[in-house]
């Protein structure tokens, strides 16, 4: 079942956007930029001006974007934009490559899938992945996050771990070993799992970063019967860096395009 617009809804948010492009806006800046009528922007204004959203300069007839206003995108942070401007180079990474990407985020000691090309992919045996969340010390996603957070943020997560019982693994109850690993991580740039979580695979993971901290991981699955890991390494590696080195470039100008 589909639903009309609401007219004067659209309407409302094409004229709050305008004010918060500008930084303020008259009447007859918002005229000259849309098709409202002008009596209708009055009464928009005054709407939004009664809502908290936008005020009214007390020197001229310009109306500026009220607190309120930014707390529209207190919620769209920094990993929503990478999530939403990922997809087109994820996209052309899996046509390259032909095996899914993943992107991931680390939220509540685990990693999340928040988008994925599994679908588009032809060697995909794992679908429905989107929303799961993934054991952050057996993953790659999860080790390449690890490795390159900041010290404190690294060992936040750490305590975190075992204090909920989730850093039980033989492998990882040495400090020395978890070290040792999450250095051949910052050494090759990729965090990688050969084998453990879900044995029929094996993955590599390049951090995506936003102002000198790591905001998301994109990772490549590939089966593990199908090539050595080695020849995973020497075939998608480099490609797998580009592409997340790609998007954490766009990061800094996208975050400077919300409210």
């Amino acid at each position: 079942m589909t639903f009309k617009n609401v007219r004067a809804l659209e309407r409302g948010l094409e004229v709050l956007l305008i004010v918060n492009q500008k930084n303020a806006a008259s009447i007859k800046d918002i005229t000259s930029l849309t098709d409202i009528p002008r009596p209708t922007i009055y009464r928009l204004l005054d709407t939004l001006e009664t809502q908290g959203y936008i005020v009214k300069s007390t020197t001229d007839d310009r109306w500026h974007a009220a607190l309120k206003s930014k707390a529209l995108s207190s919620g769209f942070r920094d990993e929503d934009w990478v999530a939403r401007h990922a997809v087109p180079h994820m996209i052309d990474l899996g046509n390259r490559i032909l095996w899914p990407v993943d992107l991931v985020t680390f939220q509540n000691f685990e990693m999340v899938v928040r988008e994925s090309t599994h679908s588009l992919s032809p060697f995909s045996i794992d679908h429905g992945v989107v929303g799961q969340s993934l054991p952050l010390l057996e993953t790659s996603g999860g080790r390449c996050y690890l490795a390159f957070c900041n010290d404190t943020e690294r060992t936040m997560i750490l305590d975190g771990l075992k204090k909920s019982g989730r850093m039980t693994e033989g492998y990882f109850q040495s400090e020395l070993n978890l070290d040792y690993m999450l250095g051949q991580i910052r050494a090759l740039g990729l965090g990688f799992r050969r084998e453990g979580f879900r044995e029929h695979t094996m993955s590599l993971s390049a951090p995506i970063w936003s102002e000198n901290r790591v905001i998301a991981c994109l990772t490549i699955i590939i089966i593990a019967s199908a090539m050595s890991f080695e020849a995973v390494l020497e075939k998608h590696a480099e490609d797998l860096k580009e592409t997340a080195s790609k998007i954490s470039v766009e990061m800094p100008t996208l975050a400077k395009t919300s409210l």
